[in-house]
């Protein structure tokens, strides 16, 4: 008898052991690991999801109660071999369920509400399943449709491709289709008599036909390609030599932008990384390189002539980018050298253009996938290379569970699959540049820019000193270096990490704030909208003209935001086209492609944002980059609070002269003599290293330390600082004495969304303890969720906010 191991999805009662169940007969030979199945759970007639992660044989005789699987929801799977073994890796690198990671993995369109169908697509010699098909062509992929036994020869039915499955998401009546044409000539000889000799049209479609008898073409590709007359085509269709279908045509969000780009000349630097890196593809070694490169040093054509490396080796190539911003530019570059080849995965696609995506992967129609962080679950096989673009980025993050780390299970997946990955960045994180100090990476630096031009030259204006600053924003040198700029028809960037009109509402007579209801964290004033709103939880309401407290009318707006810059910028400066890019100007879909491209065509002469804007761009025409306010992150109470800084500065400064024209780089500071805003004047990434590793090394911090931060949240304050502190001793009794525990303190944002939290931060280099007393509080966390409570855990944050 054969038995399936099945996780199961029961959110309050996750475990990862998986529970067994007697496949039923006619799904024997069928199921596979990786399938999705219905399963019975429990007491009563409660039927749950799960995933069959392995199939055993066993002696009926010593699983005679074993409960029997109800259905399963796929044909084929859903998970190849390779994810389902990374999702039980991953559990237990991110104190994570199992169920979590599978369901992490799954395609899109497949985590969105759907229904299953099968449909005819060939003759059915099956009498009782041919019936079926007799009344509807696609039929619900369900119980009520298919016993047990009818589902097994469902599955050799498609073996045999006599029906495929169609999956049906919650959006899909806006399921892109186009009209083909079907032959239905049986006598070619005999219909050519038929056809006038000089009706040229005609003879050209039967001569296409006759090469594609059985294939459905696509009626614009015959009428725009080949030339082909809609006459020609609506004489056939009258006489049944062919009829006219819908098929489903695959989105292609970038499909207009390609334009032919031939691999670019190789710097000596260059050609060195590429030469390296080829040498693991072509030995198939699992080496992790971090490639140190200044901005404008050319490391996208080193990723992409080791990418085309490894498609000559008939290998797949996997490309990512931290945020969707960055995607645009980039997709372009791959797309422009790699052409269809390339599939794209980020967050700013439609459910229906994510579906034909990884449809397009999973079929091996795409052998180069680009994008964001969950990309780095494409279901790729035979991979010869992974790229992570701007490796320190913090997105590659994940804030919920599973709290996975890009980086990480992109070496995960090197390792599976025998190849190098390549951790790109101008400004490496520590951990990463520690790791290449010590040889667990292999290093590769590219020191200068590709065009031989010096880096930008950067001044540091100090804000303190200035006395006309237009309601603290422009210093007197910043608006003459844009005004001089604008004059010679050259472009500016400019950088303020804080969107919005002001930062908060305040009333001048008693002093208070306007705070959102549900996090502990002042509104910010939106003008666009006339609103007040909360970054964090999305509250907003309309902005008062009475302070809510004493009632009066005498309520100022402190700070400044993206918002009000630009309104600044129309006053100051009325000859310049400005356009603005931060999270509010970028919420519909394709804005930010909208926006980087009309800046590129110099439809406008300054581009104003947030840290969106600071990485991954090249336009030729930017000679000045103003950060208007470097110290918005410096003091956050976070240890890696300088790094950010340090990088955004240099990640943005790079942004100027990177192509003939010199570039020039203006930081407003009230700190100049701040270490941090120094170094990254001099843009000197080797003397910030070794300055933050002292400090690190000082704090008993990363990459000196391996971190934990365990999360209580309730919605009651009392009940979240008890199970904190209890938490905390436990872990304080169960720990190794020189592991470093510290708190439990409420979060620097200590209420969101109307949530309270406490966090404990635990420090250590080696504890054999650790793991298994996180997995007992992870466990323990499942009966608590019960009271309202809820635990996380995330191994190496990012963030303590």
């Amino acid at each position: 008898m054969k038995i399936a191991k099945v996780i199961v999805d029961v959110p309050t009662m996750q475990t990862n052991t998986p529970y067994s169940y007697r496949i039923p007969n006619g799904l024997e030979t069928q199921l596979k690991r990786g399938m999705r199945v219905v399963v019975p759970f429990g007491n009563g007639n409660r039927k749950v999801e799960g995933f069959v992660v392995d199939i055993e044989e066993t002696d009926a005789k010593q699983s005679p109660q074993l409960k029997e699987i109800d259905r399963t929801m796929d044909l084929v799977p859903v998970l190849n071999d390779e994810l389902i073994k990374l999702s039980k890796w991953l559990a237990d690198k991110t104190y994570s369920f199992q169920i979590s990671c599978l369901l992490t993995m799954l395609p899109n369109a497949m985590k969105a509400k759907y229904a299953t169908y099968v449909k005819a697509i060939g003759p059915i010699d099956d009498e009782d399943i041919s019936k079926k098909f007799k009344a509807s062509d696609m039929i619900p992929f369900d119980s009520e449709h298919f016993d047990g036994p009818e589902m097994g020869k469902l599955a050799k039915l498609r073996k045999a491709n006599k029906i495929k499955v169609v999956y049906k998401v919650q959006n899909e009546a806006k399921k892109k289709q186009e009209t083909a044409v079907v032959n239905q000539i049986n006598d070619f000889d005999g219909t050519q008599k038929q056809i006038r000799k000089n009706a040229t049209a005609q003879l050209n479609l039967l001569e296409v036909l006759q090469k594609n008898p059985k294939q459905p073409l696509v009626q614009s590709h015959l009428v725009k390609d080949l030339g082909i007359s809609n006459s020609a085509i609506k004489s056939f269709e009258k006489k049944n030599w062919l009829k006219k279908i819908q098929v489903e045509k695959y989105r292609d969000p970038y499909k207009h932008e390609i334009k032919v780009d031939q691999p670019k000349k190789l710097t000596k630097d260059q050609e060195d990384a590429v030469k390296e890196i080829n040498r693991s593809i072509d030995s198939h070694q699992n080496d992790t390189y971090l490639l140190e490169g200044v901005t404008g040093s050319g490391k996208t054509e080193v990723y992409l002539q080791t990418i085309q490396r490894a498609l000559d080796l008939k290998e797949t190539a996997l490309m990512l980018v931290p945020e969707i911003s960055l995607t645009p530019q980039m997709v372009n570059r791959v797309k422009n050298r790699f052409g269809n080849q390339v599939a794209v995965i980020h967050s700013g696609l439609s459910t229906g253009e994510k579906y034909d995506e990884w449809r397009r992967i999973n079929s091996g129609d795409a052998r180069v996938v680009v994008g964001a962080r969950s990309a780095v679950f494409a279901p790729l096989d035979n991979i010869g290379i992974i790229i992570l673009d701007e490796e320190h980025d913090t997105s590659y993050k994940q804030d919920d569970n599973p709290r996975y780390h890009t980086r990480d299970v992109a070496i995960w997946r090197g390792k599976y699959h025998h190849c190098p990955v390549v951790l790109g960045s101008a400004t490496p994180s520590l951990e990463s540049r520690a790791r290449a100090g010590k040889g667990v990476y292999k290093f590769l630096r590219l020191p200068k820019r590709i065009n031989q031009k010096h880096l930008p030259e950067v001044s540091i204006v100090d804000m303190t000193q200035e006395e006309e600053t237009h309601d603290g924003i422009f210093s007197g040198e910043l608006l003459k270096a844009i005004d001089q700029r604008i004059d010679k028809n050259e472009q500016v960037v400019l950088m303020l990490n804080r969107r919005g009109f002001s930062s908060f509402l305040m009333c001048r007579d008693c002093g208070y704030v306007l705070k959102c209801p549900n996090c502990d964290i002042s509104l910010t004033l939106h003008m666009d909208s006339h609103t007040m709103k909360c970054h964090y939880c999305g509250f907003e309401e309309p902005i008062p003209k009475y302070c809510p407290h004493c009632h009066s009318k005498n309520i100022r707006y402190f700070g400044t935001g993206t918002e009000k810059v630009e309104k600044q910028l129309h006053e100051l400066l009325p000859k310049a086209r400005v356009v603005r890019m931060d999270v509010d100007t970028t919420r519909k879909k394709g804005s930010h492609e909208k926006i980087l491209h009309e800046f590129g065509d110099h439809h406008f002469d300054i581009l104003l944002g947030t840290q969106m804007i600071a990485k991954g761009l090249d336009f030729p025409n930017v000679t000045l980059v103003g950060v208007l306010n470097a110290d918005t992150g410096l003091d956050l109470p976070d240890f890696r609070s300088s790094e950010r800084t340090f990088d955004l500065l240099t990640q943005v400064s790079g942004r100027a002269g990177r192509a003939d024209k010199d570039g020039e780089v203006i930081i407003q500071t009230y700190n100049p003599e701040n270490y941090v805003i120094q170094l990254a004047k001099h843009q000197d990434y080797e003397a910030f290293y070794q300055k933050e590793m002292q400090l690190r090394h000082l704090a008993d911090y990363s990459p000196y330390f391996f971190t934990i931060k365990v999360s209580i949240s309730s919605l009651n304050e009392k009940q979240a600082a008890s199970e904190a502190y209890d938490v905390a001793n436990y872990l304080k009794g169960s720990l190794n004495n020189k592991t470093i525990i510290l708190g439990p303190t409420p979060r620097p944002i200590a209420r969101m969304k109307r949530r309270y939290y406490f966090q404990i931060i635990i420090k250590y280099k080696r504890d054999l303890k650790l793991n298994q007393s996180l997995k007992h509080v992870l466990q323990v966390s499942q009966k608590e969720v019960r009271k309202g409570l809820r635990i996380g855990i995330d191994p190496e944050p990012v963030s303590f906010m």
